[in-house]
């Protein structure tokens, strides 16, 4: 519902901020409240993720995208709530857990408050090879990138496409087939886009 909300740092708690934004107050959760005690009355913009149960209605916020994402993927964990999701976040940076979801390196995971040994093999068995949206750079092999030049490898408008192309609901399996090719030429991301939706429909 809420992509993101800009304001003013009102208040900083042990279990959320407040930011204030045209008059309205907004009561924030974030994994580490204490990071934006620097901040107060200063304009920030935080990356929010509108949570709601039959009991609860919460705003969460992230200083990322990358933070957002991966609080979202652990929602889907069975076993693991917003407060463990908030508390994983606040313990461990998203490029070390995403490492040790993909090494599958349960002594990390069972670390993180809450998480149990069933816990961190759940979020290896739901998470592992799903997180490439989150952590880009940890997959350098993902499209095979030795056979491109260095230029390429570091083209903005081609990590986005194939990122639309995910949120389509096209597989790796099918995106990793038609790269190779797409990667050859110099677009927009629209382009991209256009491109290999033609070459995943024939």
């Amino acid at each position: 519902m809420y992509e993101f909300i800009r304001g003013t740092v009102e208040f900083v708690g042990p279990e959320y901020i407040v930011i204030e934004n045209s008059g309205i107050g907004y009561q924030i959760s974030t994994p580490n409240p204490f990071i934006y005690s620097s901040k107060l009355n200063t304009n920030i913009t935080v990356y929010t993720y509108h949570y709601v149960r039959e009991d609860l209605m919460a705003l969460y916020g992230f200083e990322s995208r990358e933070e957002k994402k991966l609080f979202m993927k652990l929602l889907n964990v069975s076993g693991i709530g917003p407060k463990g999701a908030l508390a994983i976040l606040a313990s461990g940076e998203v490029q070390q857990v995403v490492s040790a979801i993909e090494n599958e390196d349960e002594s990390f995971l069972v670390k993180f408050p809450g998480v149990g040994k069933k816990t961190a093999r759940q979020m290896i068995l739901d998470l592992k090879g799903k997180l490439q949206d989150i952590a880009p750079d940890y997959f350098p092999n993902l499209f095979n990138a030795d056979t491109f030049p260095a230029n390429e490898q570091t083209n903005t408008a081609f990590e986005e496409a194939i990122l639309a192309l995910k949120a389509l609901g096209y597989s790796d399996k099918e995106v990793k087939r038609i790269s190779p090719e797409l990667r050859k030429e110099e677009l927009s991301t629209d382009q991209y886009i256009k491109k290999a939706l033609q070459r995943l429909l024939k």
